[in-house]
């Protein structure tokens, strides 16, 4: 009986046609008929890995197909370890690529979803600038990076994605990368006449200027950071000598059998 209810459930899937697996699963989930479950568990946990990789097969051959398109602008185009795809593109190349994956019927990624920077300065070119890509037309996402440095500027592109301004804003205010054929290049973080960008690696934690309130002139007043030694504190140990194993311990008087330790 088992065994005929099993053929006439297979022949089912076959007529159903690409939800035949859906089916197939659902049919078997009933214990009185067939102990199954294991089997039901390992033909779903199939089908996500199924999916899984179809879908980075998938970018990959889009990523390829980028490629081919662009090959004077995209140097490498790989998936990453949290499987999105990434696009490593030159300097030069930030306008024709942008604009193919806004524009292209393929691609449709409308939607500028983040902008920012990375600063890294072993590098020869310490600064990646990282855009994040939406499309919501194809439900997907693309990461595309180029790099420069404190000196070479980069071209903007409020003029494919106006939502671009703020975020070159933020950039410049920051790091300090210059974005040409902007059209207002201003700080937007910090306030005026700062002096520096925050997020560089080689900025000092504490500054370079500080603001009070002044009680004679009764307004802020910016002045240039001073450190007070009675503000100071030295009794900061390194981390290693908190622990126990590289503590040195005081040496202890022995006390032999038979003698005991005067109270004071």
């Amino acid at each position: 009986m088992a065994a005929s209810f099993l053929s006439r459930v297979c022949s089912s899937a076959r007529l159903v046609g690409p939800s035949s697996t859906r089916y197939f699963t659902k049919s078997l989930q009933r214990p009185s008929l067939l102990g199954t479950s294991c089997v039901t568990k390992r033909l779903l946990t199939s089908e996500v890995t199924v999916k899984e990789d179809a879908k980075l097969v998938q970018l990959s051959e889009f990523g390829e197909y980028v490629s081919t398109m662009l090959p004077k602008y995209i140097q490498s185009a790989q998936v990453n370890y949290t499987k999105e795809l990434e696009f490593l593109i030159s300097p030069e190349g930030i306008i024709p690529v942008l604009t193919f994956l806004k524009d292209h019927t393929n691609a449709q990624f409308k939607s500028l979803a983040d902008l920012t920077a990375v600063d890294v300065p072993t590098r020869p070119y310490r600064f990646e600038i990282i855009y994040n890509l939406l499309s919501l037309h194809y439900n997907s996402r693309v990461r595309v990076k180029t790099y420069t440095d404190e000196l070479t500027a980069i071209d903007s592109i409020s003029s494919i994605y106006p939502v671009a301004n703020w975020y070159e804003r933020e950039i410049w205010d920051m790091y300090g990368v210059f974005f040409s054929n902007h059209p207002d290049l201003r700080r937007i973080l910090t306030d005026y006449g700062f002096e520096g960008h925050p997020f560089r690696k080689d900025f000092p934690i504490s500054g370079y200027v500080e603001i009070r309130y002044d009680d004679e002139l009764k307004r802020l007043v910016c002045e240039p950071i001073e450190m007070a030694q009675e503000f100071r504190k030295f009794d900061i140990s390194p981390t290693w000598e908190q622990f126990p194993t590289y503590r040195t311990q005081e040496s202890q008087p022995e006390i032999t059998a038979g003698e005991t330790t005067e109270k004071k």
